[in-house]
């Protein structure tokens, strides 16, 4: 791994130093100047008003790539300390660049500011940033008027390292405390947020930071807020087949997109075997009980929203309890062949306790059962599944290249298969250069490596309905925190389709417990 690593940064050395770009700027160092804020007023949608003072156009690193991107912008409350919190919010989307923007008053970056936490918000690359070379590098292949396209995986996470390094090198100089930052983003932005939280500090990203010109400093977080991550990419095909190839939508599908979900269904319980998952009670998960452990995680969702108030129809496969009593049924808060009480991940018990303002609760009041067939029906009927495989597709099938293609693909602009199974189909060479890359991002590969700072606080939400992964992607994630001694608050959030940043009341509580 080691020598692949060196020889990268010699080719982005190559590329990016060696060339000029229409967007490249230089830069003699790091700097901050903590008299040049600007005061500012942002209205809230309550009517309030937040004062803060606003730090712009902060650039990250010294061998600055593209000008477009790699700086950020960090916004302080007034009476913000270095004590402070600070939220770092990436708006990343779809693997594509992603400029550093302004606090909004409707999410969480204009919630935090209100809240009294300083808020940076980063740009980063993307598949689809570009420079256009101004002069010719046949050494690196590189031509006078060629764009280049300098964002390719794992370009951005190296900006958001770069991010989270200028933090805690002007830690002393600007408001905000550099050991209490929160990261938060949501799809991409979510496995970006993820990626933060898990690959703190690790060797394996330090000769290209050094390329790059980021500061000398550690890259670890406090926490990450992460909303329906696209993350496991090298692995989510199968995940997704294995939920959903049942499914009305797919057994109707082309005969060749079926013949792949059958495929990419068989891989799933192999990899999930070897990531030795257990449930919060020490039950290991397999392929035999794994459906009934996602079961349990979506009753748990729908009856906390019926606690609150919400309708929960039988009609997408929910059973409800015909008897009045004391004591939960046995599926509440744990697997269906589990014990009664049994706690799932997040620590919340579904439908306990059973009395309410003294009295006992009706019949009807309790959740005990999901038909799993005609909830996924469901979940696709409120949104069409994605093609199989749903995310490594290019030349399988005859399909087009996806995002992720893209994302994984170099500074030329190509796409390129990123699996095995992807490669094989589409007859394609899997590189090792793309095998490193997608290593290097899938923060499932470095929650039990010890080279590795983990956040000690993960707050995880994917939809009930969104199917933009599937389920397993982010219970994975969570249990594999849990599991190796980290703090998680994991929901799937009843009858949220792909969406971030819901439900702040929630989320700033438990930023507030975690960074006392």
């Amino acid at each position: 791994m080691k020598k692949i690593i060196l020889s990268a940064v010699a080719v982005l050395v190559a590329c990016g130093m060696a060339t000029q770009a229409k967007n490249k700027v230089k830069a003699a160092g790091l700097n901050f100047d903590p008299t040049a804020g600007e005061e500012r007023v942002m209205t809230m949608p309550d009517g309030s008003q937040v004062r803060y003072t606003a730090w712009e156009r902060l650039y990250f690193v010294t061998n600055v790539e593209d000008s477009a991107y790699q700086f950020l912008n960090v916004y302080a409350p007034e009476g913000a300390t270095q004590q402070s919190p600070i939220l770092l919010r990436t708006y990343v989307g779809g693997y594509m660049a992603s400029a550093a923007g302004q606090p909004q008053a409707g999410d969480a970056s204009g919630r935090a500011l209100k809240e009294g936490m300083v808020v940076v918000i980063p740009g980063s690359r993307g598949r689809s940033s570009t420079v256009i070379a101004t002069k010719t590098n046949k050494k690196a292949g590189i031509k006078k008027g060629q764009t280049i396209y300098t964002g390719r995986a794992p370009a951005a996470l190296l900006d958001l390292k770069a991010a989270i390094r200028y933090l805690r090198h002007f830690d002393s100089e600007m408001p905000g405390n550099a050991e209490k930052i929160v990261t938060d983003g949501t799809s991409a932005g979510g496995a970006m947020s993820a990626l933060m939280g898990a690959t703190g500090n690790h060797p394996a990203y330090e000769p290209l930071l050094q390329a790059m010109g980021a500061a000398s400093e550690r890259d670890d977080v406090l926490a990450s807020v992460c909303y329906c991550p696209i993350t496991d990419l090298d692995h989510a095909d199968m995940a997704y087949e294995w939920l959903y190839n049942s499914t009305h939508s797919r057994q109707q599908a082309d005969e060749r997109v079926l013949a792949v979900s059958n495929d990419l269904k068989a891989q799933f319980p192999d990899y999930l075997a070897s990531l030795k998952l257990h449930a919060p009670d020490g039950t290991l998960l397999s392929a035999d009980n794994y459906l009934d452990y996602v079961k349990s995680e979506l009753i748990r969702a729908a009856q906390i929203a019926k606690n609150a108030g919400a309708d929960i129809p039988d009609s997408l496969g929910f059973k409800f309890s015909e008897d009045t009593g004391f004591s939960a049924p046995p599926i509440n808060g744990g697997m269906r062949r589990s014990p009664a009480g049994r706690a799932p991940l997040g620590g919340q018990r579904a439908g306990m306790p059973m009395r309410s303002g003294g009295t006992i609760k009706k019949a009807g009041e309790y959740i005990v059962d999901l038909d799993m067939d005609k909830y996924l029906n469901y979940v696709v009927s409120t949104q069409p599944l994605k093609t199989a495989p749903a995310f490594d597709t290019k030349g399988v099938a005859e399909q087009p290249a996806s995002g992720e293609n893209e994302e994984f693909g170099d500074s030329n602009g190509s796409s390129v298969n990123f699996t095995e199974y992807g490669a094989m189909k589409a007859s394609a060479y899997l590189g090792e250069d793309v095998k490193r890359n997608v290593w290097l991002m899938n923060p499932m590969n470095f929650i039990e490596d010890k080279s590795a700072s983990v956040a000690p606080h993960w707050y995880i939400r994917h939809g009930a309905r969104d199917r933009d992964t599937a389920f397993p992607v982010p219970i994975n994630l969570a249990l594999k925190l849990l599991n190796t001694g980290h703090d998680v608050n994991f929901l799937l959030a009843w009858n949220r389709p792909h969406s971030g940043d819901y439900a702040l009341d929630e989320l700033f509580q438990w930023i507030k417990d975690v960074t006392r």
